[in-house]
Parts: structure tokens; C-alpha cells; sequence
């Protein structure tokens, strides 16, 4: 088995212990942990990952592409969505400007495990069971050890919509995690992400603006080119 594969067994097991500690960059990012990043690498070329779905909101055709790195898991990417994305959405998003390409990011099981049941609704869900795991993430992600974390996940998806037996299914699908982890390591090394949020704008990676006001300027700039 590889070390890839026995992270993975890891990660998806309800009530293994010993999960990543995350730590505070101090700014408005969340810095992935170089060993979490170099667990994940090993022997993910052998992955495919061609079937991963990108998860996009906005006008396939818009002039701006807005691609953003987030984990659930991540304080500051719950921030953004709660004071940020809203607008960006309105204004933007739903206008025809920007298509927004959404990419989880993985600094624990926890994380993998709420992206699984993210997208276990298809894409017509993934956006809404994201926005409800973002703003409840203050109370799921410390509702206790693995199983009680599990069941809190569980219960915004069946709010959602999910049923029982499609939860079941997904959270025990190890080939759909294993490509999940991959894909995340491809990309992120593929656009140098860091940290999280991170955001490719136009092709053109730029930090976390901390507000709508400049994050709006710089959207502005690109469609006015």
C-alpha cells in the first residue's frame, strides 16, 4: 500500500485518531502544512483524476474566471464566504462577469470528509451545502471527536436534501477520496497555492483582499481590459 493510500484509509475512517493540526498564519489565509502537502504528493501521478468535477457558478462564457482555493475546515475561507462572496455573487457572478471555479483544499480529514458530502448532492447542491457548512463551521468543527463531527456534517447535508443511503455511499466511496486528494495536490502545485483562500484571477494568482471594496477593483480592472 502506499503512503498515499494509508493516508487515505486514515482519512476516511470515522474514529481513527490523529488528524493534522492546523495553524494560524496570522493574516487572512490559513498556511497549508508543508507535511500534510507532502503526504498527500506521494504517489499521486499514479491517481487519475480526469473524472473529478470542477464545481462552477456563473456564465461559462463570462470574461473574467475566478478560481478559489478553500477548505472547509478554514476559518478565514468561512469569513469570505460570509462577507465577501455574497456580493461578489450578486454583483458579479450571477451578472454574467465572473464564472467562479470552486477547489477544495484538504488540511485534515475533516475537511476531505465535508467535501465528499459537499458534492454527494451533484453540482445543483454542492453551492448551497457549501454555504451551510460555511456558516456553521464555528459549531461542527468542534462538535467533538470524529464521529460526532461526522454526524454534524451528516445532518446539513440531510437538511439539504441528501438522503441517508447517498450519504452512506459517498462517505464510503475510498476510490472518490483518493481521487479527491490527488486532484487537490495537482492543482494546488500547479497554481502554488499556500495557503487558503487563495484566488486565480484571469490566470493571475492574487492574495486574499480581505474585503468586497478590493476585491471588486480588481474584477473591474480585468473587465475593463
Amino acid at each position: 500500500m502506499t503512503r498515499l493510500v494509508a493516508l487515505l484509509c486514515a482519512v476516511m475512517a470515522v474514529g481513527i485518531g490523529g488528524y493534522f493540526v492546523l495553524g494560524s498564519s496570522g493574516t487572512s489565509t490559513t498556511e497549508i502544512s508543508p507535511f500534510v502537502s507532502a503526504a498527500h504528493a506521494q504517489d499521486s501521478s499514479e491517481i487519475d483524476i480526469s473524472t473529478v468535477e470542477e464545481m462552477t457558478l456563473g456564465a461559462e462564457d463570462a470574461p473574467v474566471t475566478m478560481i478559489e482555493y478553500a477548505s472547509f475546515t478554514c476559518p478565514h475561507c468561512a469569513s469570505f464566504h460570509q462577507n465577501i462572496f455574497k456580493d461578489i455573487k450578486k454583483n458579479y457572478i450571477d451578472t454574467g462577469k465572473v464564472k467562479l471555479v470552486y477547489r477544495e483544499v484538504y488540511f485534515d480529514k475533516y475537511g476531505l470528509w465535508a467535501s465528499l458530502i459537499a458534492r454527494c448532492g451533484g453540482p445543483e447542491k454542492f453551492f448551497g451545502i457549501a454555504d451551510l457548512m460555511y456558516k456553521s463551521q464555528a459549531e461542527w468543527v468542534r462538535a467533538g471527536g470524529a464521529p460526532e463531527i461526522a454526524g454534524e456534517l451528516r445532518k446539513i447535508a440531510r437538511l439539504a436534501g441528501v438522503d441517508k443511503e447517498t450519504l452512506d455511499q459517498c462517505l464510503s466511496d475510498g476510490q472518490q477520496a483518493q481521487k479527491m486528494v490527488a486532484w487537490y495536490q495537482h492543482n494546488a502545485e500547479a497554481d502554488d497555492i499556500t495557503g487558503t483562500p487563495s484566488f486565480i484571477l484571469n490566470g493571475q494568482k492574487i492574495a486574499n483582499q480581505g474585503s468586497y471594496e478590493a476585491f471588486a477593483k480588481l474584477i473591474d480592472a480585468e473587465l475593463e481590459k
